[in-house]
């Protein structure tokens, strides 16, 4: 019982400056949309059947350069824990672009 104590989560960086903030913004719409988006594309250039095969590749794609964002900025600690696709591109960029 003497050695129970909890660990302090480290809160999400704050951006202070607005060309971090764009960034932040196009990194987070990429994560949220670009499935769909690019699924469109292929719905507008080719048939809905590769539309949907553009969707769910783009969707795995997508998913593992979200994984690869959060286990390379978010503290170990912290990993377990849920984080929007905003919340992934403060911490990348506050961590790894404007320091």
């Amino acid at each position: 019982m003497d050695n129970d104590f909890l660990e302090l989560i480290e809160p999400t960086p704050k951006i202070k400056n607005k060309k971090c903030g764009v960034l932040v913004f196009f990194i987070s719409f990429f994560l949220k949309f670009s499935p769909a988006l690019f699924a469109l594309w292929a719905w507008y250039l080719y048939d809905y059947f590769i539309a949907g095969a553009v969707l769910l590749i783009t969707f795995l794609i997508v998913g593992i350069i979200r994984s690869k964002l959060r286990n390379e900025v978010i503290p170990a600690n912290q990993r377990e824990f849920a984080y929007t696709d905003n919340a992934i591109a403060v911490w990348y960029v506050a961590k790894r672009i404007c320091f």
